[in-house]
């Protein structure tokens, strides 16, 4: 389970975005889960996607940094 205010979060390996485009293996910043299930994840302020939430996992704090 992922905590609510988890900051560096990382995708699983071959995880596929909502229109079925690989996600880049980095890390994320949770910004929400919407009402239809997606959760929206951020690398930065222009790249955003929506991926399961069961693709998500915790990195170690300061991945990526």
């Amino acid at each position: 389970m992922i905590k609510a205010d988890a900051y560096n979060l990382g995708v699983k390996s071959g995880t596929r975005n909502h229109r079925g485009y690989f996600v880049q293996d980095m890390s994320y910043r949770l910004v929400a889960i919407n009402d239809a299930g997606w959760a929206y994840i951020c690398q930065d302020n222009t790249t955003c996607h929506y991926v399961d939430p069961d693709c998500l996992e915790e990195t170690p704090q300061g991945f990526g940094d």
